[in-house]
């Protein structure tokens, strides 16, 4: 079913190819309208977006159903068998430009397909891959480079993940201190970088170190390195410590010419909307549950979901994960048009989802009570889920410091 829709939007998007010529590293496609200086927006989505959200859900209820989150939760499954079906409906190549071998969407139809992701709590190495290692090869290296070293990504032959992050939690590439240092026709890696998704798993590493000063982005092979995998909040995210210390690589693996500051901050736009997008998607899912757990559990003889209480809570919740949509969308729409607010936007949503996510993991673990907490129930998965967003690409408050910041620079405030 999903194979027939993608290849409708892809020849959708052919037709809008011939009409606009390309830009720089823009993934065209079919999109909303241009964003406005002035004026309203509209936020609703085009027909073919609302069968790509129909077609991505049906799919993800067959291949990603809770008992594969389970069973990756329990040991028995490393989620693998996903990213291979995945890549055989050309999932992996959706956002990426066509000349990679990618289907050149827009990333309202990614944002789409992360937060199905997120809803189903699906394990595997497309976020890492797509949302991450993707942005930072194509904003680093030149466009012909990019399409030779994403071709296979956009096939599923390789996964990727990024490391930037020291320790600190801000993922500023200003920050780095790991090195490389050239020794003959090879670059010889030293440091450590903390919170790597899939950085056990992945064929690549995309690390942001320091050369001669500047901030560079190296590629280093996943077996080139030891990583120590932190135990995880969710076991369909792991992430690890990876030292780069004594690795060395062949020196054509040092991506794009000068300093990759610029580079890494825009890959790192389109990884925290990725987050947040795929925490919005487990809030909802947490929503549902909860929900649906009001309107059947029974006490004094009426639904608990009768009581005002329970539905402040289920108002506050939906609040939230509604806030959350509209900043998660807009931020797709500004990263889709390469819109001077999309640093603002990222962050933004980053923000509403981190609190989303905190009063969805909260109240609905209150409201459903004592069977929240135990294993058998589905709704660990989905908390779960919601909560390691956090981890990654700055914190709810982190990102509000950040927006507060960039308010303050523009003279909007």
């Amino acid at each position: 079913m999903g194979r027939p829709v993608l290849l409708h939007l892809r020849r959708h998007h052919q037709r809008g190819d011939q009409r606009d010529p390309p830009q720089h590293h823009r993934r065209a496609g079919p999109r909303p309208a241009p964003l406005e200086a002035e004026g309203t927006m509209e936020f609703e989505f085009t027909e073919d977006q609302l069968e790509l959200q129909r077609a991505v859900r049906d799919i993800l209820d067959a291949e990603a159903p809770p008992e594969l989150a389970r069973a990756v939760a329990d040991g028995e499954s490393d989620g693998a068998e996903l990213w291979g079906t995945l890549a055989g409906l050309e999932w992996p190549a959706m956002a990426l430009p066509a000349d990679a071998g990618g289907l050149g969407f827009g990333w309202v139809e990614l944002a789409i397909v992360l937060e199905e992701l997120g809803r189903h709590a699906a394990p595997g190495p497309f976020v890492a891959t797509v949302t991450q290692f993707a942005p930072l090869v194509l904003e680093a290296a030149g466009p012909e480079d990019a399409a030779v070293l994403l071709s296979d990504v956009a096939a599923g032959r390789t996964t990727g993940t990024v490391a930037v992050d020291e320790g600190a939690g801000t993922w500023d590439p200003a920050g780095v201190q790991a090195t490389t240092r050239r020794d003959g026709d090879h670059l010889v890696l030293s440091g450590t970088k903390h919170y790597v998704v899939d950085g056990a798993t992945a064929d690549e590493i995309a690390a942001v170190v320091r050369l001669d000063g500047e901030v560079r982005v190296v590629l280093v092979p996943g077996s080139s390195v030891q990583p120590v995998e932190v135990m995880p909040i969710d076991p369909g995210v792991r992430h690890s410590t990876v030292s780069l210390d004594g690795v060395r690589v062949p020196a054509d693996r040092l991506l794009g010419r000068g300093d990759a500051t610029r580079a890494t901050r825009r890959a790192l736009e389109e990884s925290v909307a990725a987050i947040a997008a795929i925490t919005l998607g487990a809030c909802q899912q947490i929503f549902d549950i909860i929900n649906a757990h009001a309107k059947e559990r029974i006490q004094f003889g009426v639904p608990i979901g009768s009581f005002q209480a329970v539905k402040h809570k289920l108002a506050d919740m939906y609040r939230d994960i509604e806030r959350a949509r509209v900043l998660v969308y807009y931020a797709a729409l500004t990263l889709a048009e390469d819109h001077p607010d999309r640093t603002l936007a990222a962050s933004m949503a980053k923000a509403a989802a981190g609190e989303a996510q905190r009063r969805c993991v909260q109240d609905g673990l209150q409201l459903a009570g004592g069977i929240g907490y135990t294993w058998e129930h589905d709704l660990h998965l989905f908390l779960r889920r919601a909560k390691v967003g956090e981890l990654h690409f700055g914190s709810a408050s982190h990102h509000r410091r950040r927006v507060a910041r960039l308010f303050l620079q523009s003279g909007a405030a």
